[in-house]
């Protein structure tokens, strides 16, 4: 029995030792078993431990920091530790991140620096209130020299002079991501397949509708917003200024950008942004990258259109459904193109798991 007792009791010390080491919700951090993040406090507490800043994280659920402000968020990678793991959004969206009141020295920013071989993808940022104190601005990233995929913001940035809307430096690449403010402040790397449709202004040296100051390569972009530099000294619809970097097959809107000229890109009317042949001239991809509803939107991508948005305009609304209800209990849909899209799951046939694929989204998209 006391051979039993203490076996027991090894057993029960391993597992609380076991459980007190743990981090996260979970995960080893390496690539096959990713720590989860799923909470505020989570996400919070990667910046107090440097050792991990080359593991793997796996966002698992939306999340709020609203509770976080002033500088009460650990700014994730420094200069002197930069992140250099993988951080993947998996689809999900980070809210509500605020940086109010704090001194006009601080950095604002959810990465400080992103390493060669780091990685953010698959994340989206959402209702961010960054618009008070800070000279050095970016809603996700200060400075990158890996790479950033597949992510987007859609808050409201402004500064006393170093912004981007998303990124303020960019040494290395940023590729199908978009933001509703200026997406970099300064880009030296590759920027591929991006988009900028909000508001930019601000900045002592640059501003652009798309970025700031460009020395790098920027390919298959556009922007939309209005552009506006009171106290700068280059101001461009696409890019502020540009030296010895390159701008190819990208464009401006003329009209809601209030700008004629830009340091690179193309600037056209809003008809013509609005066209699928103005790009498609140019080489973008619309099948795999790029979707548009002619005439009324401009170009998004394809990750971007909800499930249930079957037809122009954008949006998941009564004209989808009423397109929905035209194939209701079809069959056969493998071999006449998945019913036009309106089999969601896939079962060879429209029917209830697809009405309800087709509530789940109601409304998104518009």
């Amino acid at each position: 029995m006391r051979t039993q007792t203490v076996i027991l009791a090894t057993i029960v010390a391993l597992c609380l030792s076991t459980a007190a080491q743990a981090k996260y919700s979970g995960g080893t951090g390496e690539p096959n078993d990713p720590y989860r993040i799923a909470t505020a406090e989570d996400l919070n507490d990667i910046a107090n431990h440097v050792e991990d800043f080359n593991k793997c994280f796996l966002m698992v659920a939306d999340i709020n920091l609203a509770d976080y402000t002033g500088t009460q968020f650990n700014i994730i990678g420094i200069d002197t530790t930069e992140f250099t793991g993988v951080f993947d959004g998996n689809d999900h969206k980070i809210w509500s991140f605020t940086r109010i009141g704090i001194p006009p020295w601080e950095h604002i920013e959810l990465f400080g620096y992103v390493g060669e071989s780091g990685q953010i993808k698959n994340l989206g940022l959402e209702k961010a209130d960054l618009n008070d104190g800070g000279l050095i601005i970016a809603e996700l990233v200060r400075g990158n020299y890996g790479s950033i995929s597949n992510c987007y913001s859609t808050s409201s940035v402004s500064g006393d002079a170093y912004m981007g809307g998303f990124i303020e430096y960019n040494h290395g690449t940023i590729t199908n991501c978009y933001s509703t403010d200026g997406l970099v402040g300064e880009n030296s790397g590759t920027i591929t397949n991006c988009y900028s449709s909000g508001s930019a202004c601000g900045g002592e040296w640059a501003c652009g509708g798309l970025v700031g100051e460009n020395s790098g390569t920027i390919t298959n972009c556009y922007s939309t917003g209005s552009v506006t530099g009171d106290f700068c000294e280059h101001v461009g619809g696409l890019v502020g200024y540009s030296y010895y970097g390159s701008v190819t097959t990208s464009f401006w809107d003329v009209n809601t950008s209030g700008q004629s000229t830009s340091d690179g890109g193309e600037g056209l009317p809003t008809a013509q942004m609005k066209t699928e042949s103005t790009f498609t001239d140019a080489g973008w991809d619309f099948v795999d990258i790029w979707d548009i509803c002619e005439g009324t939107n401009y170009p998004k991508f394809v990750w971007q259109i909800p499930l249930g948005d079957l037809i122009c305009p954008d949006g998941v609304n009564f004209i989808d459904y009423s397109f929905f209800a035209g194939h209701w209990m079809d069959v056969n849909c493998s071999d006449s193109n998945d019913c036009d899209g309106c089999d969601f799951d896939f079962s060879d046939m429209v029917d209830a798991n697809d009405l309800q694929i087709f509530c789940d989204h109601w409304l998104e998209g518009g």
